[in-house]
């Protein structure tokens, strides 16, 4: 009689269950227990993360994302142009907006048939520019070969959002090619923004874009075939709005870079 009742008791977590299973859906299987416990919380509801560990396993849901390590892009040439101190020196947090920005290319492979139907692999190159208060993308190009243009295009943005810095900008690099010309260097100086490079083979002194480009891979790329350089770009254009607008992170009090961004914005006006 006892096991008949239990079998017969409905479910007190069910609501619960339904939830979990929404935000972890809908988050594409990148939350574990505490990212789900802190949307959970946003949401209105109080549950201890033991709880929410516990339905987690109870319905099988755990991220399964494919990891691989792969071979770093590297932009470097040699002394092309000039190479700036390293003025950042791995101090990373600052809070305000707009102070600190880094940038860096990384490299994406995708896959085409050439005239005899057989798959060729061709290469694609993405240059972001990172907030370092609160690891938002504020601009970025995507482009089939590394080029001036697409990193001088994605800084014009930047150069447009550090006016509203009370103080002027650093912006942060690697001594790549890129960022030793001078193009790139005349404009910062124009806008009298600072420019910072890291030491040559030192990836620890731009730690926040290389998280981020991992974050990205694992989450997006890695595991999945693209099949040409516009289903590259669309995946490309969505996780990042994605990353800006709905991925919490602990380290913003559980809220998305451009939430934070906005509530910073609001209690300091």
């Amino acid at each position: 009689m006892y096991w008949q009742k239990k079998f017969q008791e409905s479910n007190p977590d069910e609501e619960m269950e339904e939830l979990i299973k929404e935000i972890f859906e809908e988050h594409h299987g990148n939350y574990g227990y505490r990212r789900i416990q802190i949307e959970l919380r946003k949401r209105g509801h109080l549950v201890n993360h033991k709880k929410v560990l516990r339905i987690m396993k109870k319905l099988h849901l755990r991220c399964t994302k494919f990891t691989r390590k792969s071979r770093k892009y590297s932009t470097y040439r040699g002394t092309v142009g000039r190479v700036a101190e390293n003025r950042i020196n791995q101090r990373f947090d600052t809070p305000i907006p707009y102070q600190k920005i880094t940038t860096d290319t990384t490299e994406f492979k995708y896959y085409m048939k050439d005239p005899n139907g057989k798959m060729v692999i061709r290469k694609a190159y993405l240059d972001p520019f990172l907030d370092m208060f609160n690891g938002e993308i504020l601009s970025y190009r995507l482009s089939e070969r590394p080029n001036a243009k697409a990193i001088l295009d994605a800084l014009d943005e930047i150069i447009l959002l550090a006016k509203n810095c009370p103080y002027r900008t650093t912006i942060h690099t690697d001594q790549g090619w890129g960022y030793q010309m001078k193009a790139f260097s005349k404009r910062l100086k124009d806008h009298r923004i600072y420019q910072s490079m890291s030491r040559r083979g030192n990836c620890l002194d731009n730690s926040p874009m290389e998280n981020f480009f991992g974050l990205m891979k694992q989450e997006m790329y890695y595991g999945v075939v693209y099949e040409s350089f516009e289903e590259l770009e669309q995946a490309v254009e969505a996780y990042i709005h994605y990353y800006n607008h709905k991925r919490i992170k602990a380290k913003l009090a559980g809220m998305s870079p451009v939430e934070y961004r906005k509530q910073t914005s609001q209690l300091s006006a």
